[in-house]
């Protein structure tokens, strides 16, 4: 299957997917080991891109969302049978029955399906695509009776999103009736079985033949002694038991796949996926990007066809921004409000992600605030002068066109807002935290709005061009140590600067 079939159509998916209401759901309990989770059977579907199916977990105890309790998580995942990976797309979050929340997933990666996880075992009931009363994936489910004391156990499973909640008390009573049944054993490499007679018999007969050609060649002597059989292998040792994990250990690992999917795998491809994806990285959907290195920007544009703009466009960001023409550049209407957000390190950069809400208006559209983040050191330049951080706040307005509002950062007093964001930094990438307390984005602008313009790109691949820049003559303070914990986060996240090739720049006189 072609994986950038899939992902032109992610976004087609969700749409045309209506929510299964919980009356049409046929749920059935799949495990793995202490891993349990139950999937609608009647909901799996095949299409052209892949197969889509709705698996659901229910928690011991309810958990606070920013909407509301709830008891239950489904997620509905896409699966690429031919590759051996998965894309969740949504996840909805339930109480006693009732829809809470629902939301896409902002950041969606293809997650590798590990040889005896209870995502395998997910994907092939998914992939087999069967009518309901035809399924059977090697003893993989249970009856959907059996679930209660099988879910009331049951581990957040990469696609869901678990933030379960107890006391130590009721954790030993939920693993004391864990289902624990084991995992499927990997498949050995079966070696000839070793015939010792004839073993024997082979060596008898060299050593008959080396004291016969001592014989005929008047040698004397001991005997050449005969190799010692080959030794049989170790049998492999037993895996050893698996002790209840801890309370503070599940909710680290509930928190993390609540959120982001699997654990990240080591960075450190074997030569043949290296090799493969070199080749033809058109089928390797989510190829790593970095700041550095052979992923580092000079490459990007051959890392995927979609990352070509980033050598061959024209019109790229960032910029040294020098020789504008001051003119009475119109005033940046801006209209934000403190609001609630939720922070994520997305392993490129701290990312802040923001509700509706907050816009700014110029040259007669209004383009909806997103989101906001941050690079070391500043991408921009002033006449060749970097500085020490910049923030670029990523709007869009009804057409789909983005504009970016750079401020640069330099050290001096400590930004409150910054703070803010520091203390509820993810220990995590991938992990996207939701704090209680609210932002006021306002507090990131400095108090002269005069600005410089320009048309330019995304600083990050795919490098799409046609965004409208806003950069912020004025840079803001932000504290010496408040950049020396970003710079441990972040060594550099900063693109290079790119070529103006004739682009007009203008600026408030």
């Amino acid at each position: 299957m072609n994986s950038t079939r899939i992902a032109a159509a992610l976004v087609v998916l969700t749409a045309l997917t209506p929510l299964p209401r919980l009356a049409d759901a046929n749920w059935t309990v799949v495990h793995a080991g202490a891993d349990v989770v139950e999937i609608d059977r009647d909901g799996i579907r095949q299409d052209s891109v892949g197969v889509r199916a709705w698996s659901r977990i229910r928690l011991e105890r309810e958990a606070r969302g920013a909407a509301g309790n709830y008891d239950s998580i489904r997620a509905e995942n896409l699966y690429d049978c031919e590759q051996r990976r998965f894309t969740t797309l949504r996840r909805a979050y339930y109480q006693s029955g009732g829809l809470v929340r629902e939301e896409e997933v902002a950041r969606r990666r293809a997650n590798p399906v590990q040889p005896g996880s209870l995502d395998e075992r997910l994907m092939k009931l998914a992939c087999q695509a069967r009518p309901a009363d035809a399924v059977s994936v090697d003893n993989l489910v249970a009856p959907a009776s059996e679930s209660g004391k099988a879910m009331t156990a049951a581990r957040a499973t990469p696609m869901h999103a678990d933030l379960r909640r107890g006391d130590e008390g009721e954790a030993a009573k939920v693993f004391a009736v864990a289902d624990t049944a084991p995992a499927d054993k990997p498949k050995l490499i079966q070696l000839p079985v070793i015939d010792k007679a004839a073993l024997a018999q082979a060596a008898a007969a060299q050593e008959a033949a080396a004291r016969a050609g001592q014989a005929a060649t008047g040698k004397a002597g001991a005997t050449k002694p005969a190799p010692a059989p080959a030794s049989k292998p170790a049998p492999l040792a037993k895996t050893e038991a698996r002790e209840p994990e801890a309370l503070s250990e599940k909710r680290i690992r509930e928190l993390h796949y609540a959120n982001s999917g699997p654990p990240r795998a080591s960075r450190k491809k074997p030569v043949t996926t290296a090799v493969a994806e070199a080749v033809n990285p058109a089928q390797h959907m989510h190829q790593h990007w970095s700041y550095e290195g052979e992923a580092g920007p000079a490459h990007w544009a051959r890392l995927r066809p979609d990352y070509a703009a980033c050598a061959s466009g024209k019109r790229q960001s960032p910029i040294d921004i020098r020789d504008g023409i001051r003119v009475n550049l119109e005033a940046i209407r801006f209209d934000y409000k403190p609001m609630q957000f939720r922070i994520v390190d997305n392993g490129h950069t701290v990312q802040v992600n923001l509700g509706d809400g907050s816009s700014l208006t110029v040259m007669g559209k209004r383009y909806a605030l997103q989101q906001f983040h941050f690079h070391r050191p500043s991408e921009e330049r002033v006449n060749g002068r970097g500085y020490d951080m910049s923030v670029h706040l990523v709007h869009r307005n009804d057409e789909g066109q983005l504009a970016v509002l750079g401020v640069l950062l330099e050290k001096g007093t400590e930004h409150p807002l910054i703070q803010t964001l520091l203390n509820n930094l993810p220990l995590e990438q991938d992990i996207e935290m939701a704090p209680e307390e609210a932002i006021d984005p306002g507090k990131l602008l400095p108090e002269n709005r005069a600005y410089w313009t320009y048309m330019g790109s995304l600083t990050t691949p795919p490098c799409t061009e046609g965004v409208l820049w806003m950069v912020m003559k004025q840079p803001l303070q932000v504290g010496s140590e408040q950049v020396a914990i970003f710079s441990r986060v972040f060594r550099n996240n900063s693109r290079p600067v790119q070529a103006l090739n004739g682009r007009l720049i203008k600026e408030t006189r």
